[in-house]
């Protein structure tokens, strides 16, 4: 939450408060599995909340938040369940906007990335244990899009779009496979450039917990047609707009 500015947190915590489902945050013990850079998309972000109002919560919350911000799933949990330290794993999707990127090649060295490894000059470390263990990490060409999907334990600032970066050099044929190992095996040296913060999702993560699905309010399925319309329109103006 911020005090300036609309934030997906900040809508969430009012709209529970519009619906009494609890008054103050912290006395609800309110909280995500984990924060997102300025700019970075959540599709399976996991809160956790205390309130003596889980009928309501599941039947009118889809109502009262914004069309761009919806559950996509309720689950009951133990009452020492922690969205943070319970999570088992986390899936980051980096969708790369530069056309005709070599993903065969960007996938090979993905894979480098798999394993515990020292990431400082992957990462703002911050004081954070610089080792982090990537359990998975494979490059694909995707609905008009070449996309890095990579799971880890956890992750630390700017590390996914750190390893982002350096596979799309990879990929524009600007950089070969051994820049991902000096950035793994040499610890001294330029930390790598973050990729463009639009373009990172946070797939999903993995807390052991089994949700119910809840459909999105009918507005919010207006608004994603919306944004599908305007996308394809923006893409069909790009090709027109390119030179021959």
């Amino acid at each position: 939450m911020q005090p300036d500015r609309r934030t997906v947190e900040g809508e969430f915590v009012a709209a529970c408060r519009r619906i009494g489902l609890f008054e103050d945050w912290r006395s609800a013990r309110f909280v995500f599995s984990g924060r997102t850079d300025r700019g970075v998309h959540a599709r399976g972000q996991v809160c956790a909340f205390d309130t003596v109002e889980a009928a309501r919560a599941i039947a009118v919350l889809n109502q009262q938040l914004p069309r761009d911000c919806w559950c996509t799933g309720v689950a009951v949990v133990p009452i020492a369940f922690h969205p943070r330290y319970d999570a088992r794993s986390r899936t980051y999707r980096y969708y790369f906007r530069e056309p005709d990127l070599d993903a065969a090649a960007m996938d090979a060295v993905a894979r480098i990335f798999v394993g515990s490894h020292d990431v400082s000059r992957l990462a703002r470390l911050e004081d954070h244990d610089p080792v982090r263990t990537v359990l998975s990490a494979e490059v694909r060409d995707e609905d008009g899009f070449t996309v890095f999907e990579v799971t880890g334990a956890s992750f630390l600032w700017h590390q996914v779009r750190c390893m982002a970066s350096l596979l799309g050099a990879v990929g524009a044929g600007a950089a070969e496979a051994e820049i991902v190992r000096e950035h793994l095996e040499v610890r001294e040296g330029p930390r790598a450039p973050a990729a463009p913060a639009d373009g990172l999702v946070l797939w999903s993560v993995d807390c052991g917990v089994d949700f119910e699905v809840m459909p999105p309010h009918p507005r919010s399925s207006v608004h994603l047609e919306e944004v599908r319309r305007h996308h394809a329109l923006m893409e069909r103006v790009a090709r027109r707009l390119a030179p021959e």
